[in-house]
């Protein structure tokens, strides 16, 4: 009986050469008013549907950590506004991500639900370096354009990072990778990765942060300051007087997570990462719910219903989709980020908490500018460029002071 890592190196030698003519047009059109989004919904449509046919391992091989599946589609048929008729489609690491999506307890047909029913909402936030990304509709993912060098580093950790995942039963709070891809049209190469929101669907953020534990350079700008929802930083945080109010046993766990996350990144010589904070006010949400829900139907304008509270039906998920939720609740399952206020804190509110943005290795270029930096702010500054020992431990020790 073939490997699992044979099985999907068959399917990446076939789909190599195989090119997809459509008779006529029968299959499902992607409609986004970006191509790229139409080809990224088509190719996660086809790759869930492909794995679906592929009995899962028992273990994952060697080989797994660096196959791929790819395919061409050549259709003069599609409609050009809404779908490229030339385009390709790669998935890096398919039996990888697969595991790491039911190791995070997500269902393949809800993740392919949620990047496929409907076109996915670009958002005016900016990750590092000014990329840019999406939510899936109904908020539950995010969807990140990252460059090559993002692609090669998510291979030199992917191994290790799934073996932590495993060990920790995916209890943690870094990233949740679920899916990471190459698309190509008109001869233009996209790299775009998938990841859990650290947001809820349900429960709208009204503040946000970025924190590094730096106070150098550490404030939002007043263009950034001028957005709908803008992202702070650690000085802006220190000047709101802004804490997080959770109960003394949230606390240690949450602390005992931060603590192997950022060990486990120091041993990959990670650095430059954030503690994404998002704030949602329960007091101020019952008070605004009814404008919220008339704004958010108006902006979403989609014609199954406008904001969905909840993930579309499917056969089996983790998620109780005939439970109500109060004002301020949430399911664990779902938005596992999420910590409630405690009973004593000053305002009843919602913290959402993980980390992003671990991709950046610290390499030559990176010694380079923690070098000028320090001669520029002085040896005792707190730049953001440091050692990946010394930024963990740094990062560690800022985000215990903001909780109380």
């Amino acid at each position: 009986m073939a490997s699992a890592s044979g099985i999907v190196a068959s399917i990446a030698s076939k789909t190599k050469t195989k090119k997809k003519h459509f008779v006529a047009q029968k299959v499902k059109l992607f409609r986004a008013s970006d191509p790229l989004l139409s080809v990224l919904m088509w190719g996660v449509n086809h790759s869930i549907i492909e794995l679906s046919h592929i009995q899962i391992p028992i273990m994952l091989m060697p080989d797994d950590f660096k196959a791929y599946a790819k395919i061409r589609v050549d259709n003069h048929l599609f409609n050009k506004e809404n779908m490229p008729s030339h385009f390709k489609f790669k998935e890096y690491c398919p039996l990888v991500f697969r595991n790491l999506r039911e190791k995070f307890l997500i269902d393949d047909q809800d993740f392919q639900n949620a990047l496929t029913r409907s076109a996915p909402i670009p958002s005016d936030a900016q990750g590092r370096s000014g990329a840019r990304f999406h939510t899936t509709y109904d908020k539950r993912y995010v969807i990140k354009a990252i460059t090559s060098e993002d692609v090669a580093e998510m291979h030199n950790i992917l191994k290790k990072y799934h073996q932590f995942i495993v060990e920790c039963h995916g209890n943690t709070l870094l990233p949740q990778f679920l899916g990471m891809y190459r698309l190509t049209v008109d001869g233009d190469e996209t790299y775009m990765i998938v990841t859990r929101n650290v947001f809820s669907s349900r429960l709208g953020v009204y503040k946000k942060y970025d924190l590094k534990g730096s106070t150098v350079a550490r404030e939002a700008s007043d263009k950034e300051k001028a957005k709908d929802l803008p992202t702070y930083k650690d000085n802006d945080f220190i000047n709101d007087g802004q804490k997080v109010y959770v109960d003394e046993n949230s606390k240690k766990m949450f602390l005992e997570k931060l603590k192997r996350d950022v060990e486990f990144l120091a041993q990959l010589k990670l650095m430059d990462y954030s503690l994404l904070v998002g704030i949602h006010d329960i007091e101020r949400a019952e008070q605004e719910e009814v404008e919220i829900e008339d704004n958010d139907g108006e902006e979403e304008g989609e014609s199954d219903g406008g904001l969905v509270s909840t993930p579309p039906d499917s056969p089996s998920n983790t998620l109780d989709n005939n439970r109500v939720f109060g004002t301020g609740e949430f399911d664990p399952n779902i938005d596992v980020y999420a910590l409630r206020s405690h009973d004593n804190a000053p305002r009843k509110e919602v913290y959402f908490m993980g980390i992003i943005d671990i991709l950046t290795h610290y390499d030559a270029k990176k010694k380079a500018a923690h070098a000028a930096k320090t001669v520029k702010h002085g040896a005792g500054a707190e730049i953001s460029t440091v050692n990946p020992e010394q930024y963990s431990k740094r990062f560690y020790d800022f985000i215990t002071t903001i909780l109380s």
